[in-house]
Formats: C-alpha cells, structure tokens, sequence
C-alpha cells in the first residue's frame, strides 16, 4: 500500500517514517510540507493512504482535501485533542496523536489494512467518471464528511450551490450542477431535470406526470420529477 507523509515538521515526518518502517505493508512513497506540496505529490504517486497533519503554515489538511483530484485513505496526525476528535466527525478513517504511540500506530495500520474501500474522489475535480462505488469528500462550512457515491441518493440545484442528500443529512456545496452531471457516471445517475439529478439505485417507482413529464419515487420517500425532455431518455434508460 503506497502511502504519503504530509506535515510541515520534519521531526515528525522523519518518527513516523520510522516507525513505519516496521509495517512492510505500508510503502512510503514521498513527504510533502504544505498543501500545494502534497497536492502535486498526491497527483505524482496516486497513493492509497495518506497521514495528513491538520495544522499546517497557509492550508489546514482539512483545506488540502478540497484541493484534490482523487482523496486516498486519510489518518490524520495531530498534536491538539480537540482536532483528533472533529477529525471522527469528517469521517477520517482514523487518527494519530503526536507523539505517535508504537501500539495505537499498528492499530491504525491495521484498521487501514482492513479498509477495502477504493480512493474517494472530488466531486469537481476529478477527470474520470465517477460510479457508485466511489466515495467523495462533501464539504459544508465546518463539517466535512467521505461518503459513497451510492448512498447519496439525490443531488438538488440551489442557486449557485448543491443540496447533497444522504443518510440523514442535506449539506450544501458550492457546485455547478452541470459540471457534476459530466462527472458523474450515467449508468448510476441520472440528470432528471435542470435541478436535479437522481440516483438510479435508490428508485422505488415511476408514474406519469403532466405534461408528459414523470414523477419518481426514491426509497426514501422523496418525490422528484422527471422534465417531459428528459421523460425519453429516462424510460429507455430504466427500460420501461
């Protein structure tokens, strides 16, 4: 598993190459000391893992994660308590307080060695398409959360920004729903109209609706229309 170090302190870029020097699975590939620096080696190595410090000289970790194109798993190192838990409520795979503790380390490994989950991936950024399999990194204000493409069930054109709808939450994002809709793979979603876009596994039932246009039914209640354009093409994809 191809890792990155990213912390502005060379001591502790240096202790926790050490000490992963005894987990063969974990193959550190490159460091980085800011943002911009990670985010060009990220792009450079597509690494599966990266430890991330939080505080860090112009960019947080929390801001670099905005930056990138495709988020590997992410264990952030921290010094201050009270980060190491906001890092839980931005769903980080896990975290490490500085100084790192031998054995919460290989705890850590081992839970990312567990991890089989594929890279998340910016909803903006990215080049490649992305499936339901994917996971992305959803922002609003100070919440932060990595959550499959295949539990947000609906995507919501609010102005200049996105409603994203999943589990219990609605977070906006500063998005274009346009931009999303080249993103996202059309087998999985569909852009039902010019304010949303649904996803086609969460579909529980379809009846007309005026002017020739459709009413869908998601599995959790939610009613989204179908425009009478986009009817056609609707139909033909869910084979009706």
């Amino acid at each position: 598993m191809k890792a990155i170090i990213i912390d502005d302190e060379r001591l502790a870029r240096k202790e926790l190459t050490t000490l992963l020097a005894e987990f063969p699975e974990i193959e550190i590939v490159d460091e980085a000391v800011n943002a911009d620096d990670a985010v060009e080696k990220i792009q450079q190595h597509d690494p599966d893992l990266i430890f991330l410090d939080i505080q860090m000289p112009d960019k947080t970790g929390f801001e670099l994660l905005e930056m990138l194109e495709k988020t590997p798993l992410v264990v952030f190192t921290t010094a201050y308590d009270q980060f190491a838990i906001k890092a839980f409520e931005f769903n980080a795979l896990d975290y490490l307080l500085k100084p790192i503790d031998t054995k919460r380390l290989a705890d850590v490994v081992k839970k990312v060695l567990d991890q089989s989950i594929k890279p998340t991936v910016d909803v903006e950024e990215s080049s490649e398409k992305l499936k339901s399999s994917d996971q992305v990194f959803v922002k609003d204000g100070e919440k932060c959360w990595f959550v499959k493409l295949e539990k947000i069930r609906l995507f919501e054109s609010d102005g200049n920004y996105i409603k994203v709808y999943f589990d219990g939450f609605r977070p906006m994002i500063h998005k274009s729903l346009n931009a999303l809709d080249e993103k996202l793979d059309d087998k999985s979603f569909f852009r039902a109209s010019r304010k949303h876009i649904i996803n086609l596994g969460w579909v529980e039932s379809i009846e007309p609706w005026f002017n020739g246009g459709l009413m869908v039914q998601l599995k959790d209640g939610e009613k989204v229309e179908v425009s009478r354009r986009q009817a056609s093409k609707f139909k033909e994809r869910m084979s009706l």
